[in-house]
């Protein structure tokens, strides 16, 4: 007898005089609740299907909580031999349940339907599709067959050895086992496309699928001494491994910690077998088992089962260690792990006569006390003190609901990182010399100290590419108490371009002593001598860069030590930064003024200068005490230079998609050659090959060919990424200077223009740009509150992919570009302000929160946004003053088209407004012709004189301010809004928003 006793959660007997075998449970979410919660499939030899949804049964319930927890009870006409849950119909994700029946597969989806009174939800249970059955099946297993994703495939194996392949609602083939006597048991293992099965020789045998697809058609049942049938070849195992004795089931867990083991029940012992053959343990057991079931461990290496005995015990193993030991009310012939919503893992377990049970191991805690001997009288003050403490301990530990743990004040570990102040000698760098220069390194330390007992801990240092270092990951050995561990690594550049940051990051994982896992982060920041060496000045260059400053000129010998000993200019008026890469930096103090010239022949090498001047310039003058220094930049932007770098990332990611396109069609093309290769030899009769020798050969070829083109491209777009990466560092800062943005500004902005550290082929860099700059410029920088709402309320865009060009994101940077050098105000905290200034319609739509509008300035001061229809109605009948009269009609109608759609973005939906456009439709037809007439009839009088032009001039704006009288008028007794001239000029000349192409 155990000590301890399986702690009953939750418990049923099903039916009376029913039998229930291995096969006949089954754990899944059945109904697709996407809860994640799990229901409990039981079927019976006498052909019944209950599902349960468990939950704590309650003292006094009894039989009570069973019925609440039954979903459904179905009474199907043949036995029900084995239950399993996986994807079994084809074009649908969802997950339906398989029925094997002696003589039939069935497979059933089982749906609710929301009830309307206080019963609940209903469930049904409907097929799908069955599968009648020419021999009698034992058992089934179920997996991605092939390597296929998305859905799975249905093995059955019948009484007389035969291998029943099902893919969905079809039959694939069948194949005899050879050898074959009785039945055993029979799984798949998706690692290696292989089954596994204990033959009537008890031995484990493996079978591969692709084995399996091109042996002999198993037509009928053949001798082993007849010849084998043409068109396939006799079935051999891929391997086997001798038991000697029969296996009660086996098991393939597919969690991580048990990547490649196979585990085989036995009757009288417990093997772990590699997936090539060969045995990892094998562990003799002492008693009869019944059914087993292995599950993650927490301990790298090993893996945890579940076993269950003819003793009533449920045991628990870490490989062959016996961990704990729990009794039970009857044998159990199936066990599952489940997860419910009001626990987890719970060990669910089912006997040959009907009795389930969901239950935890544990022990229950003892409430007995013992009496004082000596009763003694309560001190109340005491009593009330003690009251007082244990309350507050109580409201500290119900403060906050944080799923992770709290963090000690004191913490249990710290890093400091210490970057050397000179290099390396001897270099340690892969690369010695670039371009003739040496490429040097230097050594970082850490130094990790403990203030508790840590066993074991982990240390992972990051660099950005193509920086590197000599040793990335570090095992500490176990520390105590107040004891350290520094551990050194040198770093140094490993490519042929300079890198987009200087920084590196050190990860330390550890478990806390109470068995926490946690993890501490720092970070370190490595020398500009890394990447560069002092150079002479360069006079003409491309790319020039400004940096102002509010105090005198500052010697840069004194600003860059480590540079002034090579330079040229001893006055420290110029000094000149040489990458290892070839480009060089110039960067050039004024005499007189107090500028700063930052000039190179490549955009993206000045950043990492810029940067390292503007930060060593504040670090200057704050030793010097100088509290108002500030760093400026009085502009343009050099937008036109940081679109270079992003079309040429662009035109890279297009080549690797060719690439791979064009990679995908010669791999077709190389396997359909191999393919009929393949059936001329197998042929008996030979026949020529036709030349198909030499295709296969240039092929292949052609495929070498475009598999090194596709990987040089690929490391220019890693390169070209890098970049565009310093050149977005720089636009950052150069936008930061220009117009004072404070450090949080700033952080929103990097995160917009860098939203990603890496690209991958489903998500690039410009998209993620694109779809992050736009969602800025619908927020908290749009022209006014009320566009800001529609946008909210017609939220949600489009899959982010490859986009046809740039032109979009450019024009989204500019006007990004634009709106902040406006008085735009990058914040991410909500203003009710623009919740009060929103119309009463789009209010009604969305609430925004989370953005806040621009303030324009003077000159850009735009009306009330007009409704959909009135924009429309009075931008074709008035046209804009400053548009120029020599403009051809084809110009007029694209601007007129432009501004119509900026006016349908910013009117919305104004369901008021439709009266007024019936009204009003005839009126507005006429007034746009006769408009069209005066503006050919200008066209076709350009050529005259200059008094007939003024002569128009004046009549055309008689015109015009009659019309717009007439259309005030009007408006007024329709009920409309006074709109202004302005207004109309306005809607003209709106700046292109977000949302257009």
């Amino acid at each position: 007898m155990s000590l301890f006793k399986a702690r009953d959660w939750w418990s049923a007997v099903l039916g009376e005089g029913e039998e229930f075998d291995q096969g006949c449970l089954c754990v899944g979410d059945v109904d697709n609740s996407g809860t994640g919660h799990d229901k409990v499939v039981v079927g019976s030899y006498m052909g019944m299907l209950r599902i349960f949804s468990p939950h704590a049964s309650k003292a006094g319930e009894g039989g009570q909580a069973a019925v609440d927890a039954q979903l459904l009870e179905v009474q199907l006409r043949d036995p029900i031999i084995q239950l399993e849950v996986g994807k079994f119909v084809s074009c649908s994700e969802l997950l339906h349940l398989a029925v094997l029946h002696p003589r039939k597969l069935s497979v059933y989806s089982v749906s609710g339907t929301a009830g309307n009174v206080e019963h609940g939800t209903q469930y049904q249970l409907k097929l799908v599709y069955e599968h009648n059955l020419q021999r009698t099946a034992c058992n089934m297993t179920y997996g991605p067959f092939g390597g296929v994703t998305g859905h799975h495939s249905l093995c059955i194996q019948s009484m007389d050895g035969m291998l029943m392949f099902f893919e969905q609602d079809s039959y694939s083939f069948g194949r005899f086992l050879p050898g074959f006597l009785l039945p055993g048991p029979l799984v798949y293992c998706p690692r290696t496309d292989t089954f596994l099965t204990v033959s009537s020789a008890r031995q484990l045998e493996s079978y591969k699928y692709e084995t399996l697809a091109v042996a002999t058609e198993a037509e009928s049942r053949q001798d082993a001494d007849l010849p084998v049938k043409t068109g396939g070849k006799r079935l051999t195992p891929d391997w086997t491994l001798v038991l000697g004795e029969q296996a009660l089931d086996l098991s393939v867990p597919t969690f991580s910690h048990s990547s490649s083991s196979i585990f085989v029940l036995g009757e009288r012992n417990l093997y772990s077998v590699r997936d090539n053959g060969q045995i990892r343990f094998m562990k003799k057991l002492e008693f009869n088992p019944s059914c087993f079931l292995p599950y993650a461990s927490v301990t790298d290496g090993t893996t945890n089962l579940l076993m269950g005995n003819h003793n009533n015990m449920l045991l628990v193993y870490q490989d062959v260690t016996l961990k704990w030991a729990a009794q039970l009310s009857y044998v159990p012939v199936a066990m599952r792990t489940a997860s419910f919503p009001e626990l987890k893992g719970v060990v669910v377990t089912l006997s040959s006569d009907g009795h389930l049970q969901c239950s935890y191991m544990g022990t229950d805690p003892s409430f007995f006390s013992t009496p004082k001997v000596d009763a003694r009288e309560a001190d109340y003050e005491q009593v009330d003190a003690e009251m007082k403490r244990l309350q507050k301990f109580i409201r500290e530990a119900t403060r906050t609901q944080d799923i992770l743990p709290k963090a000690d004040a004191e913490d249990e570990l710290t890093v400091t990182a210490t970057v050397s102040s000179s290099v390396d000698r001897p270099s340690k760098a892969v690369i010695q010399d670039i371009d003739g220069l040496p490429v040097p390194s230097v050594t970082v330390q850490v130094k990790v100290k403990s203030t508790c007992v840590l066993q074991s801990s982990k240390l992972t240092v990051t660099v950005q590419p193509p920086l590197a270092v000599t040793q990335d990951q570090f095992i500490l050995e176990p520390m105590g108490i107040g004891s350290s561990t520094v551990v050194a690594f040198s770093a140094f550049l490993n490519g042929h371009y300079p890198p987009a940051d200087l920084t590196g990051d050190i990860t330390v994982s550890y478990n806390s002593p109470t068995g926490v896992p946690r993890v501490l982060q720092s970070r370190f920041c490595l020398p500009l001598v890394l990447v560069c060496v002092p150079s002479s000045p360069a006079k003409n260059t491309k790319f020039k860069i400004t940096v102002d400053t509010n105090q005198p000129p500052v010697n840069l010998n004194s600003v860059f030590p480590e540079f002034a000993q090579k330079s040229e200019d001893k006055e420290g008026n110029s000094l000149a930064f040489q990458f290892l890469s070839g480009a060089r930096v110039t960067v050039l103090a004024s005499k007189t003024s107090q500028r700063y010239r930052i000039q190179s022949d490549s955009f993206e090498d000045m950043w990492l200068v810029v940067k390292e001047l503007v930060q060593r310039f504040e670090r200057h003058f704050a030793k010097q005490g100088v509290k108002d220094f500030r760093n400026s930049f009085s502009g343009p932007l050099p937008l036109q230079e940081y679109f270079l770098s992003v079309d040429h990332h662009f035109q890279l990611r297009v080549s690797a998609q060719q690439y791979q396109d064009l990679l995908s069609e010669r791999a077709v093309q190389f396997r359909a050659i191999q393919r009929r290769l393949l059936t001329r030899f197998k042929d008996k009769t030979p026949a020529p090959l036709q030349n198909l020798d030499t295709l296969l050969d240039a092929t292949y070829s052609q495929v070498m060919a475009l598999a090194e083109a596709a990987e040089e491209n690929r490391a220019r777009l890693e390169e070209a990424f890098v970049r565009l990466r310093s050149s977005s560092h720089l636009l950052v800062l150069l936008l930061a200077l220009w117009q004072g943005l404070t450090p949080d500004q700033t952080a929103i902005l990097e995160a917009t223009l860098l939203p990603l550290l890496q690209d991958t082929p489903q998500l690039g860099w410009e998209e993620s740009c694109d779809a992050a700059v736009s969602h800025l410029l619908r927020t908290c920088l749009s022209r006014s509150s009320k566009e800001q709402a529609t946008s909210l309320a017609q939220g949600g865009g489009a899959v982010l992919g490859l986009p046809r060009d740039t032109e979009r994101l450019k024009k989204h940077i500019t006007l990004l570009c634009e709106r902040i050098g406006k008085g735009g105000r990058l914040t991410l905290a909500s203003e009710t302000n623009a919740q009060q200034q929103i119309p009463a319609t789009v209010h009604s739509l969305v609430t925004p929160g989370g953005v806040e509008p621009i303030t324009e300035q003077a000159g850009d001061v735009e009306e009330p946004a007009l409704p959909q229809e009135a924009t429309k109605f009075i931008k074709k009948k008035q046209p804009s003053k400053k548009v120029k009269k020599d403009k051809d009609s084809k110009e007029k109608k694209e601007a007129s088209e432009s501004s119509e759609a900026t006016a349908k973005e910013e009117g919305g939906a104004e369901e008021s407004l439709k009266e007024v456009k019936k009204e009003k439709k005839e009126s507005s037809k006429e007034k746009k012709e006769s408009s069209k007439k005066e503006s050919s009839k200008e066209a076709k009088k350009e050529s005259s004189s200059s008094k007939e032009k003024k002569e128009k001039e004046k009549e055309k704006e008689a015109s015009k301010e009659k019309k717009e009288k007439e259309a005030k008028e009007s408006s007024k007794e329709s009920g409309e809004k006074k709109v202004s001239r302005k207004s109309s000029v306005k809607v003209k000349k709106k700046e292109p928003e977000a949302a257009e192409g």
